[in-house]
């Protein structure tokens, strides 16, 4: 635990640990959830784990599934299309925004993250490649000022990540698409359509890439 979640209540380190669980797939679909899992897993008491997966249940991270079951929810081709719909619709609109309050500093932080991505990529890290992907797009869109749309994005990315790990695993970091580097020349260059048009074409690879394998689990 660092410095900065030994000041956190336990209750929210939790939280933000088993999100973190679930947002880069070390959950995986259909995985069930239990209290005494978590306490296990995470050396914490019962009642933050408890208050854990009511939180994550309530965002549709978790799914209860009656009995007192809980599991990470799978994720079935129409409702992709509906995550997809919405990213697409907020996303893109984030990194134009972001566009005119973009720094040098900023340009050169992002340059730092996407590197990280890269040597993720290299080393067929699944889990970095995911830690990274998430701080580089997030970095962008934090940069729209727009909290209650970052809000709901990070909600969608939470919903996906899961299914993303197993994406990764089975087709491997080295045929992942890379369109960072387009956005951040439109985020340099103070090109907003151009970073708008690179989110969204980062968005639909990833998500033909999910579609793939969700109709190959469908057939089987």
């Amino acid at each position: 635990m660092d410095a900065d979640n030994l000041k956190q209540p336990v209750h929210l380190h939790v939280y933000q640990r088993v999100r973190d669980m679930i947002l880069f797939g070390e959950l995986t679909p259909g995985e069930a959830v239990t209290i005494q899992g978590l306490t296990n897993v995470l050396g914490v008491g019962m009642t933050p784990a408890r208050e854990a997966i009511r939180r994550l249940t309530t965002e549709g991270a978790l799914e209860f599934l009656g009995n007192r079951r809980v599991c990470v929810p799978l994720l079935t081709i129409s409702a992709l299309e509906e995550l997809a719909f919405a990213r697409c619709a907020i996303e893109p609109k984030l990194a134009y925004w972001a566009t005119e309050n973009m720094s040098a500093s900023k340009i050169n932080e992002l340059n730092i993250i996407d590197q990280a991505v890269n040597s993720a990529v290299s080393h067929g890290n699944v889990r970095d490649y995911l830690i990274q992907n998430h701080r580089f797009h997030m970095a962008i869109y934090r940069q729209a000022n727009k909290p209650e749309l970052l809000s709901i994005i990070e909600r969608l990315w939470l919903k996906t990540g899961p299914s993303m790990r197993v994406i990764c695993g089975r087709i491997g970091t080295q045929n992942l698409p890379d369109t960072h580097q387009i956005a951040l020349d439109g985020l340099r260059n103070n090109d907003a359509e151009q970073a708008e048009k690179a989110i969204y074409d980062d968005i639909l690879q990833g998500v033909d890439s999910l579609k793939i394998i969700l109709k190959e689990s469908e057939k089987q």
